[in-house]
């Protein structure tokens, strides 16, 4: 038989009166939690997203189960969220990242779930954007790579050569390079692709000692880390000075295009080769452009 002293009956009371005694807590339904577990076990959805788009969720779906897991969908107001979205305003591309999630869950749930939500509370919240682009190597720091050390010099080749996404050339093995052809993958589309392999690429890749599958090893099997490979690059511009703090190795993906349409690629040669939107090749062209007219215009008055 259980006792219970005076001060707990009392306690047991007022949890009572308050609604907040165990027996009369009642689950939320449509939980944020529940969302985050249907989206992620859904087939469909896992299987069409590419593993960097699926990666780039789960930072601001762990932070949703972390703060309101528990909490239901519609209790979510647009104020909440608005006032979340400027907290982090010292991070832009994470606090986009995070309305976008928002709405991507409650638009699956409402949609796909049959969820009774009602309207999104995301939706007409204006982002941050995007602060910039890349910016395209200049010619002093990409000549600056003949002294780099090798797996700076490796990965910013491959980049270059083949217009691919630096996680996708850290990636790249031997047997992708065959003779005049290589196999490059779109991440995107989530599917190889067979290019042709300019001669420089297939001179420099000639040089580079077999240490595994891998251009860039981890041992025998396994590629080198994205984050090992982007913590050597870092280190290397470092030692460059101020003046290449600005450009990345995503920049140097841009100046790929760049060569192109300075060679007189087409846009749909140089999607091809890069596998870059047609927005973002029409971007970069007008940079190229730019700089030729300006060149031309210049040579004409001297």
């Amino acid at each position: 038989m259980i006792h219970l002293s005076i001060m707990q009956m009392r306690r047991g009371y007022w949890k009572c009166e308050a609604g907040r005694h165990l027996g009369q807590i009642v689950p939320n339904k449509y939980t944020w939690r529940d969302c985050i577990e249907a989206w992620r076990a859904d087939a469909q959805i896992q299987i069409r997203l590419a593993e960097s788009t699926k990666k780039s969720y789960r930072p601001p779906m762990d932070y949703i189960l972390l703060k309101n897991g528990a909490m239901a969908m519609k209790a979510t107001g647009r104020q909440d969220l608005r006032a979340a979205h400027q907290s982090h305003a010292a991070t832009p591309k994470k606090a986009d990242r995070f309305l976008q999630t928002v709405s991507l869950l409650w638009n699956f749930a409402a949609e796909q779930l049959d969820w009774p939500l009602g309207p999104n509370p995301a939706k007409g919240i204006k982002h941050f954007g995007k602060q910039r682009e890349f910016e395209p190597w200049p010619e002093w720091m990409v000549a600056a790579l003949q002294e780099a050390p090798f797996r700076v010099k490796v990965l910013a080749n491959l980049i270059l050569g083949t217009g691919q996404r630096p996680g996708a050339a850290v990636a790249m093995r031997h047997d992708q390079f065959r003779g005049e052809w290589m196999t490059v993958r779109d991440e995107k589309g989530k599917q190889d692709l067979e290019v042709y392999c300019p001669h420089q690429l297939r001179d420099f890749i000639a040089g580079i000692p077999k240490k595994g599958q891998h251009l860039l090893s981890k041992n025998l099997t396994e590629p080198l880390t994205y984050h090992a490979a982007e913590k050597s690059f870092s280190e290397w511009r470092r030692s460059l000075g101020r003046d290449a703090k600005a450009y990345t190795l995503h920049g140097l993906r841009k100046l790929s295009i760049i060569q192109l349409a300075e060679a007189g690629a087409s846009d749909a040669e140089i999607q091809a080769i890069t596998g870059q939107s047609a927005e973002m090749v029409a971007y970069y062209r007008r940079k190229a452009n730019r700089k030729m007219l300006s060149k031309s215009g210049q040579e004409r008055r001297e």
